[in-house]
């Protein structure tokens, strides 16, 4: 269980800034269709980085 929790917390950390990238950019006038992909694209960019540097770091991803 220990583990399980421990990598939920370094797969989430990934996702996070989505959640502050879609408002930022809805509001200042980008339309929704915009403001999606743009945090998709986020957060596999930094899914991608977090797969890359994790393990050198010693995170068993």
């Amino acid at each position: 269980m220990a583990a399980h929790a421990e990598a939920t917390f370094w797969y989430v950390m990934p996702s996070l800034p989505m959640f502050l990238l879609i408002p930022a950019l809805l509001r200042n006038g980008a339309g929704f269709w915009i403001a999606l992909p743009a945090g998709c694209a986020l957060t596999i960019a930094l899914y991608s980085l977090m797969a890359w540097i994790g393990p050198r770091f010693g995170l068993p991803l």
